[in-house]
């Protein structure tokens, strides 16, 4: 490997490093109070909110690779300018086309990687994340069933009881008070100690002792009362919404097999972004040139505008694409094939004329 070759990708890991640190930071600050906020409206557990941190950020984590080394090269060329470093390097027979390889070089394992977590690992991710969101969503029903201090339904909503105390080191409920619905009659049942029994089938009962049960018609004198010894009835288990799985959470192979627009789509999403990180290192180096008059900041400030736009762009042909307006093939060279000439315009606007030519 040559000097300048060593120095580019020694500057460009440190900035690449400090930039993924960085936005990774943000992004975990974010999704922490996006789901510490969910978790305290009870959608879910306090217990799930870390593994939900993870999955998301993991979800994420392609576009962070990306976007990481696009700045962390920009960077280095920026300084390189800048320090007239690129001046030297130009007067010591480099041409712009020398630089090519060597970025391409830089990018190639970072687009693997991106290659890999998009096509293989996310997807599996998905699937995790569905099989433990079920889990978290099948925990939270069963807990609401028997939660003190909240009014749980069963029965389709015909039943609703409320339980004051539950003892965790006995298996004894306080103060239940259990008010249903019986051939147009109200029934309440009040009870002071309970307990949850497991049958052998797997069924579970609330079996209350020594209470009192009223039935009649609200505003009407006819109320019976009766006192029992033992009375139960049965808890019902949670009922679960059936899983579909969606193209996110598919191997990248079924999806080839059954090319449906929305698996098309989701492919779409999977290989542009290796192809979009190759593309985008060339274009840094166009976007790198340093102009005292204007400052350092424009050409930063131009990088995200195109990185922004290219991005969206890559978006809304995946919209396309699942409405069926347009092949997977079709969208690849559509966006790609638009980046790509807009890179050899970047290189023949600022290297195709002689550099540092007089103003006429």
């Amino acid at each position: 490997m040559r000097l300048y070759q060593r120095a580019l990708l020694r500057e460009t890991t440190a900035n690449s490093g400090i930039a993924l640190g960085v936005i990774s930071a943000i992004q975990l600050v974010i999704m922490s109070v996006r789901f510490v906020g969910r978790a305290a409206i009870g959608q879910f557990d306090v217990s799930a909110v870390l593994p939900y941190i993870v999955f998301a950020y993991l979800r994420f984590l392609p576009v962070l690779l990306s976007l990481s080394l696009f700045i962390g090269v920009l960077l280095a060329l920026v300084r390189y300018w800048q320090d007239n470093e690129m001046a030297i390097w130009f007067g010591a027979g480099l041409s712009p086309r020398d630089w090519i390889v060597p970025l391409l070089k830089l990018a190639l394992p970072i687009a693997l990687i991106i290659a890999a977590l998009s096509l293989e690992v996310i997807p599996w991710i998905s699937r995790q994340k569905a099989q433990f969101e079920s889990y978290v969503t099948s925990q939270k029903q069963d807990a609401s069933q028997l939660t003190p201090g909240v009014f749980a339904e069963t029965d389709q909503g015909k039943r609703v009881y409320f339980i004051e105390d539950i003892q965790e080191r006995q298996p004894s409920i306080g103060n239940i008070f259990i008010q249903s619905e019986e051939h147009g009659r109200t029934a309440i049942i009040s009870a002071n100690h309970g307990q949850v029994e497991t049958m052998a089938n797997g069924d579970r009962f609330l079996v209350l002792q020594h209470g009192y049960r009223y039935i009649g018609t609200p505003g009407k004198a006819n109320f019976q009362i009766m006192e029992f010894e033992h009375y139960g009835f049965r808890l019902e288990p949670g009922q679960y919404e059936r899983h579909t799985t969606s193209p996110g959470e598919q191997n990248s192979f079924d999806l080839m097999r059954n090319p449906t627009p929305a698996n098309q789509a989701e492919l779409a999403w999977r290989i542009g972004y290796p192809i979009s990180t190759l593309i985008l290192v060339l274009l840094t180096l166009p976007l790198s040139i340093y102009n005292p008059r204007v400052g350092r900041s424009y050409g930063i400030i131009l990088a995200a505008l195109i990185y922004t736009l290219y991005n969206n762009v890559m978006n809304l042909s995946q919209t396309w694409v699942a409405r069926g307006e347009m092949g997977l093939l079709a969208s690849q060279l559509l966006v790609h094939g638009l980046a790509l000439a807009f890179v050899a315009l970047a290189f023949w606007w600022r290297f195709g004329r002689p550099v540092g030519r007089k103003p006429a």
